[in-house]
């Protein structure tokens, strides 16, 4: 399984919200690059770094944030937040990203993130499946949507996608536990289908505890994404280096 380490990013400063409000923003840092540097410095691949200015203005806002990080480190990253048109996917990939998640546009505009998938390929193009009480929900989860999350994911299953990131907002930021429970459901329902091709899901949200992630890791996950538990002290980055090196 992936470790995958979050940056969110709020007018150039690295932070973390709980339950997706930004009334509950935590500066952890300044400089998402001396983040970044540290999850590197331990052996870590990956980094998912969100633009939450972006979410909130329907555009991508902090794009030289993901160059920086893109050009003066070797993670991979991938990128989400606030990307709505060709203009913005362009700009992402241009300046380092490795993929991209859509979340709302996945929902309020079908048609163009479709074409994305197409035209980039499902290694490039992520699924952003966010959950409020197994609604898909939107807009940096401001809203809720009316779509339900299984069969939303396994439509855009039968496009092509294949890596799907599901955060249970109810989870995020909380630090008490991922939703083992939500995650098992899909990979039940969505690794079932006829065609045989199965989801690569990446957990996201309520990550507490070093000892989840195996059991995440047992069910099926293939990444999980990391956030508040590095920035509090719950899972220490030296914790993360020897599961990637026992890997």
């Amino acid at each position: 399984m992936r470790i995958i380490p979050a940056i969110d990013i709020i007018e150039g400063k690295c932070v973390r919200l709980s339950k997706g409000d930004y009334n509950t923003k935590i500066i952890y840092n300044e400089n998402p690059l001396e983040v970044a540097k540290s999850f590197e410095a331990h052996g870590i691949e990956y980094l998912h770094l969100v633009d939450l200015d972006g979410a909130k203005s329907s555009r991508i806002v902090n794009y030289k944030i993901l160059e920086e990080i893109a050009t003066k480190t070797s993670l991979k990253i991938d990128f989400g937040g606030g990307l709505k048109s060709d203009a913005d996917l362009k700009i992402a990939f241009e300046s380092g990203a490795n993929q991209i998640t859509g979340g709302s546009i996945a929902v309020k505009n079908r048609e163009i993130f479709e074409k994305w998938i197409a035209e980039y390929g499902s290694d490039k193009i992520i699924l952003g499946a966010d959950a409020n009480n197994e609604k898909v929900a939107v807009s940096g989860w401001l809203e809720d949507s009316n779509e339900d999350l299984i069969p939303f994911i396994k439509e855009y299953q039968s496009k092509g996608i294949q890596y799907i990131i599901c955060t249970d907002i109810a989870k995020d930021g909380m630090l008490e536990g991922p939703s083992f429970d939500l995650y098992a459901k899909i990979l039940e329902n969505c690794n079932a289908i006829s065609s045989g091709v199965g989801i690569k899901l990446i957990a996201s949200g309520g990550i507490s505890t070093f000892d989840e992630l195996p059991k995440l890791a047992e069910l099926g996950c293939e990444g999980t994404i990391i956030g508040k538990a590095i920035y509090e002290g719950r899972i220490s980055l030296k914790q993360l280096e020897n599961y990637i090196i026992s890997k």
